[in-house]
């Protein structure tokens, strides 16, 4: 990531996109998956929140180590900005800490690693989970958002192009090993809908559609991050598909503001579309105006049998975002203007 001025300006003005947002001033807040995608953009909302409003959030940050925190948010946030968790998603783990506010984004979302690594996939999101649901039970009067996925939703047996709305739930093929990720993510929906009707969890989800934006890895495989990684190095993009499946595309800082709008107003036991309605769009189109934004061309190469065992099963899906959006929220970026600051602020790591 390039920390510039303008990028911080970016972050004051999906901000103002928070409803209620004064409601987190002066809470303590736990993120797990903080390095990742998303969840590095909801960190950096927070950060913004405490330097530009004297929030005086508390920030926590759960992981594997500590260095890799400090690695990814090196020049942003400093030892004394935050709480260090030691949390590993794929072991059952007792954790203590008092929050009020829990965001659980850790989970593996590299397509790669999926068709390598079904089982840890699958388990992942359930074992690691559960540890959070643990301590939110622990804490009374805590709310835990839990990161699900659009995947959840299968494949529609009409094979329509309509709008996945929340209560719409199509097929997905349960002997599929790539199903472990949805299938993994539509039991942690309903652990947490367990969690909340016997112990009185309160929980809330948010599925996010295909988030792209400049906090991508060097690792990682969706096909988004790859057309990011060859545009902002000057290389014509490779898509590996006719990409004619429809998408919904976010901004990783809309879809941070989107979290956190629906932390602090979601309804209790319920589920949010995170969507922007002006960026529903295929995958060639989203090449398309990556590669505009980068100045190169699109190109076309047949995948490998190992790349198309990773793919989404999904041929269609595209968000309803009418839900999310009457809490207050809406999306600051457009798909262009999304994809010219992905590749201004993208920067690889080493």
């Amino acid at each position: 990531m390039k920390y510039t001025q303008e990028y911080w300006e970016d972050v004051a003005l999906v901000a103002e996109n928070i409803p209620s947002l004064d409601t987190l001033f002066g809470k303590r807040i736990l993120v797990t998956g903080a390095t990742g995608m998303i969840c590095s953009s909801v960190i950096d909302v927070i950060t913004w929140l405490n330097r530009s409003r004297n929030a005086k959030i508390q920030l926590a940050m759960a992981g594997r180590s500590i260095e890799g925190i400090a690695s990814r948010f090196k020049g942003v946030l400093s030892d004394s900005d935050f709480i260090f968790i030691d949390y590993d998603a794929t072991i059952p783990q007792k954790l203590n800490l008092q929050a009020d506010y829990i965001i659980h984004g850790a989970s593996n979302a590299n397509p790669s690693v999926y068709a390598k690594e079904p089982v840890e996939t699958l388990l992942a999101g359930i074992v690691g989970l559960q540890s959070i649901l643990e301590l939110a039970r622990k804490n009374a009067g805590s709310r835990l958002l839990f990161i699900s996925s659009s995947e959840v939703y299968g494949n529609r047996t009409d094979g329509s192009l309509q709008l996945y709305k929340e209560s719409d739930y199509g097929y997905v093929d349960i002997l599929n090993p790539r199903a472990c990720y949805p299938n993994g993510k539509r039991a942690a929906e309903t652990l947490c809908s367990c969690y909340m009707h016997e112990y009185g969890t309160d929980t809330v989800i948010v599925r996010p559609g295909h988030i792209y934006g400049p906090s991508i890895s060097n690792t990682d495989s969706r096909a988004s991050a790859a057309f990011t990684r060859d545009a902002a190095a000057g290389q014509n993009i490779v898509m590996k598909s006719a990409g004619t499946q429809l998408r919904s595309y976010c901004y990783t800082l809309d879809c941070a503001s989107a979290i956190l709008s629906v932390l602090i107003c979601g309804n209790s036991g319920e589920a949010y579309n995170i969507s922007n309605k002006n960026s529903i769009v295929s995958i060639k189109e989203m090449a398309e105006a990556l590669a505009a934004a980068g100045d190169v061309q699109l190109t076309f190469e047949n995948p490998t049998d190992a790349e198309i065992k990773s793919y989404n099963m999904m041929s269609n899906s595209a968000l309803d975002s009418e839900k999310i959006e009457s809490l207050g929220w809406k999306a600051a970026f457009s798909l262009e203007s999304g994809a010219e600051k992905t590749i201004c602020f993208y920067e690889p790591t080493v």
